[in-house]
């Protein structure tokens, strides 16, 4: 019986530490909703699907792995009972880890220019360390722990702005593009809102939009406190162009339809899914300081 069951270990740590499985999953444990469909593992790796599939069916089969149908797509998740195994022998963290203090700052410094006028910095700073006090009683098995407690914090502040608002004018409409519309557009709304709070109302989409957002574009703002939220990759329509004060479009060439009254910025910008993680940073800082001179000139 024991030789048996550390054949049996044997055989588990071969099949999830095989690189393109150990990648596959690890990319599942890091996405926002613990799940992946193989489409979008496929670009997310840089293979073909039906290699994917390959890998995904051995995992399925050996249960670590579970499949679920929706529509017309199917799901691929870790199995409840592997994943404490799957997260040990990937090495990957299994309880959240409290922000280092300068992404804590950052946190507040960003909360505290969206709420200019409204918060002074230091009721922004206890909100978002009570917020974090609060999301880490709450988040056990998140490794996402610091833009879950500034969208937290971010909510408790707008619902505190709310019971003084006096009305207020009407917020501008920004819609980015880009091709998949689950790297550099995601990004760039993602800290537009975290930034301009209630002030502007953000879109995004993709002249040819990808299945999921990146989980390497999740990361990156997660290291920087800014939530993505339940954000997705959607299919540029004429409706969202045309309720835009301003667009912003990332390397998708002549796919956004122009109309007068509508502000159009071109940003070049490197597409960062499927970069090394270094690369990664680097794009979304050039988006950061990007959207901060867009936001100020709102």
């Amino acid at each position: 019986m024991e030789t048996g069951g550390a054949d049996a270990a044997a055989g588990g740590l071969s099949l999830i530490a095989e690189p393109t499985r150990a990648r596959m999953l690890a990319l599942i444990l890091a996405s926002p909703a613990g799940r992946a469909t193989v489409t979008g593992l496929a670009a997310e790796l840089g293979l073909r699907q039906p290699t994917v599939s390959h890998h995904a069916r051995l995992l399925l089969d050996h249960g670590v792995l579970e499949r679920i149908p929706e529509g017309r797509r199917a799901w691929y998740s870790v199995a409840p009972g592997e994943v404490d195994r799957v997260r040990d022998l990937l090495g990957t963290p299994s309880v959240a880890t409290a922000p280092a203090e300068d992404v804590v700052t950052r946190i507040v410094d960003d909360l505290a220019l969206r709420f200019a006028g409204t918060f002074g910095r230091e009721t922004v700073a206890r909100y978002v360390r009570e917020s974090l006090d609060l999301v880490a009683g709450h988040a056990a098995g998140s490794a996402r722990l610091a833009s879950r407690a500034a969208g937290f914090a971010a909510e408790r502040l707008a619902a505190l702005a709310a019971q003084r608002a006096d009305g207020g004018g009407t917020p501008s409409e920004v819609l980015f593009v880009c091709v998949q519309n689950s790297g550099r557009s995601q990004m760039a709304s993602a800290i537009l809102r975290q930034l301009g709070g209630d002030r502007v109302h953000v879109r995004t989409a993709g002249s040819e939009p990808a299945a999921e957002v990146s989980p390497a574009i999740v990361a990156a703002l997660d290291e920087i406190g800014v939530p993505v939220g339940g954000e997705f990759p959607k299919p540029l329509t004429d409706e969202v162009v045309r309720a835009a004060d301003v667009v912003v479009t990332m390397g998708c060439g002549d796919a956004c339809p122009v109309y007068p009254g509508i502000r159009y910025l071109d940003w070049e910008l490197d597409d960062p899914v499927g970069r090394p993680s270094d690369v990664v940073r680097g794009i979304r800082d050039e988006i950061d300081a990007r959207v901060r001179d867009l936001l100020a000139s709102l």
